[in-house]
């Protein structure tokens, strides 16, 4: 019996026993083959709203990766200042669902001396399972190269005193949608990089993709600006500088040309430091 053979054999069956008032299933034929709607896989969950804490992170250089206010990220997770966290820590990157929408951040004293840090769990003498936070003891910090730093132009923005951090070219301006947004400046390796303003070191490191060797420093509690693709850097985290301070050497890391790439963010978030820095 051919194929058309038994399709009309089963249409027959089928219209005679639905004439019986009887309902009918018709099976089609294991051997072939039907159209088969796709099913989606199962979403993984997303990790956009947390992250986990690894060794040398610090809460500004993790509010800095992911692009909001210190402030903000230390209230989601409870953390006061001196803003200690630890290895494996989970922080919320966003408010809980439930936070009313509208509510202020809270106000916190920015710490002077102690940058936030990993600290190691330290076991209590009467509780030998349990452990407690304590920051690690601030090295005495050695001193920078003395060089004078050059009497260039500033300008008074929001309240800081802004200066050049390089005294390179131009080479790139700011694009508020890059994925690394500031300016670039020319150089060569070993050139001077200087502290754009007063402020205290918060992120001394190279744990951020895309920055090389890295340095972060805190001006006031809405001023953050960043100094990326160093060679060497010559301040450690908690160490205060001064506008014109000799910070770091210009350099190539995380970057295909020597050059320094510089930053400032407002509230956490990325602005024309051309609007900062005092005309050329």
């Amino acid at each position: 019996m051919t194929k058309w053979t038994r399709f009309a054999a089963a249409c027959s069956a089928a219209l005679l026993l639905a004439a019986c008032g009887r309902s009918v299933v018709v099976q089609p034929n294991r051997g072939a083959t039907t159209p088969r709607t796709p099913v989606a896989p199962a979403r993984a969950a997303s990790d956009r709203d947390s992250y986990r804490v690894m060794r040398g992170d610090t809460l500004y250089s993790i509010a800095f990766r992911h692009g909001v206010d210190f402030r903000d990220l230390a209230g989601w997770n409870g953390i006061a200042s001196p803003y200690t966290i630890w290895p494996g820590q989970v922080l919320r990157l966003s408010p809980a669902r439930d936070r009313v929408a509208g509510t202020r951040r809270p106000v916190t004293s920015a710490p002077t001396r102690m940058p936030a840090s990993v600290a190691k769990p330290v076991p209590t003498p009467s509780h030998p399972s349990a452990s407690v936070a304590a920051p690690a003891p601030v090295a005495a910090v050695p001193a920078p190269p003395v060089v004078p730093a050059p009497k260039g132009a500033t300008r008074t923005a929001s309240g800081v005193n802004w200066r050049w951090p390089a005294d390179g070219t131009l080479i790139k301006k700011f694009q508020g949608g890059d994925a690394i947004p500031g300016i670039e400046l020319a150089g060569k390796a070993g050139d001077p990089v200087r502290a754009a303003a007063d402020g205290v070191v918060v992120y001394s490191g190279n744990g951020l993709v895309g920055y090389g060797e890295l340095i972060i420093i805190k001006h006031n509690d809405d001023f953050l600006s960043a100094y990326g693709h160093n060679r060497k850097r010559l301040v450690k985290e908690g160490q205060r500088v001064s506008a014109g301070q000799l910070i770091a050497e210009m350099g190539s890391t995380g970057a295909s040309r020597d050059e320094l790439q510089f930053q400032i963010r407002r509230d956490g978030n990325p602005v024309d430091p051309l609007d900062y820095l005092p005309a050329r």
